[in-house]
């Protein structure tokens, strides 16, 4: 008897993937930006040093909360379209067979074999195959609000994390350039590696990335320069 085959997909990474590459993606950002915009204002690096670390708790909080929130009102629409068809499967079996196997005609199959997978799905869970070809709503796709949440800000943190070490331990002089090429790499190293879990292409995906956190810290850092004022 030969062995069962058994695919493994990336889908289900889809929800806690997007979160972390998301929130260290934010946390590299905009931690670099306002170190960089400090640093160029003249600040000490005391200054840069607390502008950095109210940065990393505050958007580390943001992003739980704004995850939370957001994951929170997917998932409540999801549960109320489940109720709808709850509903509808008690009051109506019949018709939602009939829903169901208009579907699966619709994506290929004939109306007879569409019939009685139907019938056969709606036996075995009647529920589970509403949701999952009327609606979409899938396990691995499902909405997780809370683990949304703790991937968000520990990937924010973690990312802050970076700049700030690098704020720490570089000469004051220097700091800007180390700042700004180390937090372009450390974006470039995410964007491939979220590329390659996910199964994308990894160069592109690091380009794209690293483009746009050079874009927001270059902006950051010249509003820095305009405005600061240069110590005696």
């Amino acid at each position: 008897m030969g062995r069962i085959h058994k695919e493994r997909h990336r889908t289900e990474r889809i929800g806690w993937l997007r979160a972390t590459v998301l929130g260290a993606n934010d946390g590299i950002v905009s931690t670099a930006s306002l170190v960089l915009g400090v640093a160029a204002a003249q600040g000490t690096r005391t200054n840069i040093l607390i502008a950095g670390g109210a940065g990393l708790v505050a958007g580390a909080m943001s992003m739980a909360a704004g995850e939370y929130v957001s994951v929170y009102s997917q998932a409540d629409t999801e549960a109320a379209e489940l109720e709808i068809e709850r509903a509808e499967i008690a009051a109506d079996p019949v018709a939602e067979k009939k829903e169901l196997a208009t579907i699966y005609v619709s994506r290929g199959l004939d109306a007879e074999l569409a019939q009685q997978v139907a019938e056969q799905l709606m036996a075995h869970d009647a529920e589970g195959a509403h949701a999952r070809d009327e609606l979409g709503i899938t396990e691995a796709h499902a909405a997780k609000p809370v683990q949304a949440a703790l991937a968000s800000a520990a990937s924010f943190a973690a990312g802050a994390a970076l700049p700030m070490l690098i704020t720490a331990v570089v000469p004051r002089e220097t700091l800007l350039p180390a700042v700004g090429f180390t937090a372009l790499l450390f974006l470039g190293m995410l964007g491939g590696l979220s590329a390659k879990v996910g199964g994308a292409k990894v160069r592109p995906a690091a380009i794209r990335v690293t483009f746009w956190g050079a874009l927001a810290m270059g902006m950051t850092a010249g509003v820095g320069a305009l405005f600061g004022v240069v110590s005696p």
